[in-house]
């Protein structure tokens, strides 16, 4: 029956090939178990509810791309829009986080009606390749902020704005030398290949916390009450539709757009699932899957549910079919059964995770031509305004407008696409309707 509904033969694979990718692609991307709880809290939302939502919604998105896309990609809560979420749109910005997830309903709801209709192919190839890049970076830097910022290694500071902490303190120096002793040690194992690395040193980042030493002042490990009550189906869609969060929705729904997009042309590249002309087999299919990430997460209680780069773990073992997926949900599923044992993780564990998982976002800022002024300014605007700024979107507007004003200018406007026109206005309204201009 397995051979018949993933055409195993067909993809040159096997039940236990198959099976062991998908063992390898959970093992890879276990982490976010952990880490998006921690990222969430910091929105006001109840860690053991978002653990188990993002188990249980990891798993079923999972499992329906691996049937219906017949693909090895497995999806979980997105790296960078959670951050974006819960420390800009939440912490920065006031939005109450049932707003927030009723912002991801709409956007879910947007990019699936864009990609029945084909508009979302459409939309990507307008954007130029170099801000693509940049947003890829710029969030890369961003997570790394913020996992220092975990890590107790930085404080703010009157002149400078921000500096190094006083690790002399007994409330500071022992996150910061967990958060050390996890960083090199997720460091050598990714140099040494091991399968699961980042998830590794978050556990030994656990069991590590569990020593007095390492324990900051006022810091206990306490197991979680794990329950979907506090943010199942508590998403406000009808305050998320008022004018002023049209901007952060469209920010969000762009982010997801070329998270995606990415994601899925590096991993079929990977897998050599291209096909005589270079394009994706089932694409819609894939896309259609992927769109039910941010609806499904909203309704349970997480940010958006995206296909994941950690997927390549997977391919590499041999996964080549849907059955790869379905075993990661699976195991995405049976996690939930340990989900109070989350709160024993402290935030110091976690914080390598972010940094690791910036550092893997920098790759795509080689693809930027430096030596093209109207092409490097606009993107590294991008990159910088986000981690300075502490905001995604900040630096995704800043970079558009910049994009524009100096084509434009220089005399390259007519290389610019309508589309990138009406981007570039639309933030320009953004910056004029925000506080700044007030």
């Amino acid at each position: 029956m397995l051979q018949r509904m993933f055409r195993l033969r067909e993809n040159g694979t096997d039940v236990r090939t198959e099976v062991l990718a998908g063992i390898t692609t959970f093992m890879a991307m276990a982490y976010i178990i952990a880490a998006n709880p921690m990222i969430l809290a910091a929105a006001g939302m109840d860690k053991g509810a978002v653990t188990l939502a993002t188990c249980l919604v990891s798993g079923l998105v999972t499992i329906a791309m691996g049937l219906w896309a017949n693909y090895p990609i497995a999806l979980a809560p997105g790296m960078g829009i959670n951050a974006f979420f819960a420390y800009s749109i939440c912490a920065g910005m006031g939005v109450p986080w049932q707003v927030g997830l009723g912002m991801f309903f709409v956007e879910g709801v947007i990019i699936l009606a864009f990609t029945l209709t084909r508009l979302r192919e459409t939309v990507i190839n307008a954007i130029p390749f170099s801000l693509k890049c940049a947003i890829s970076v710029g969030i890369g830097l961003f997570l790394m902020f913020i996992g220092f910022e975990n890590a107790g290694l930085l404080e703010s500071h009157p002149a400078t704005f921000v500096t190094m902490a006083k690790v002399c303190r007994p409330e500071v120096w022992p996150r910061v030398a967990l958060a050390a002793a996890v960083l090199v040690l997720t460091a050598v194992l990714l140099v040494r290949k091991v399968r699961g690395a980042i998830l590794v040193g978050i556990l030994a980042g656990t069991l590590l916390g569990l020593v007095p030493a390492f324990r900051a002042a006022g810091e206990a490990p306490t197991l979680l009450q794990a329950s979907l009550a506090p943010t199942l189906f508590k998403l406000d869609i009808l305050g998320a539709l008022k004018l002023k969060f049209a901007v952060l929705i469209f920010t969000l729904l762009f982010v997801d757009f070329f998270d995606t997009a990415g994601t899925v042309i590096g991993l079929s590249v990977k897998a050599g699932f291209l096909d005589g002309r270079g394009r994706i087999p089932r694409l819609g299919r894939i896309l259609a899957a992927d769109s039910a990430g941010p609806i499904a997460g909203a309704l349970a209680g997480t940010s958006t549910v995206t296909s994941y780069i950690e997927s390549a773990a997977g391919i590499e073992e041999g996964g080549r079919t849907g059955l790869t997926a379905v075993v990661t949900g699976s195991l995405f599923l049976l996690a939930m059964l340990a989900a109070p044992l989350v709160g024993l993780v402290p935030a110091a564990a976690v914080a390598p995770a972010l940094i690791i998982v910036g550092i893997m976002m920098m790759e795509p800022a080689l693809r930027i031509d430096y030596a093209d002024y109207s092409e490097a300014v606009p993107a590294f605007i991008t990159i910088a305004a986000m981690p300075f700024t502490y905001s995604i979107s900040n630096g995704i507007a800043l970079g558009f407008l910049s994009y524009v004003l100096v084509k434009l200018f220089s005399g390259r406007g007519r290389g610019i696409s309508p589309v990138m026109y009406v981007l570039g206005g639309l933030f320009l309204l953004f910056f004029l309707a925000s506080p700044t201009f007030r």
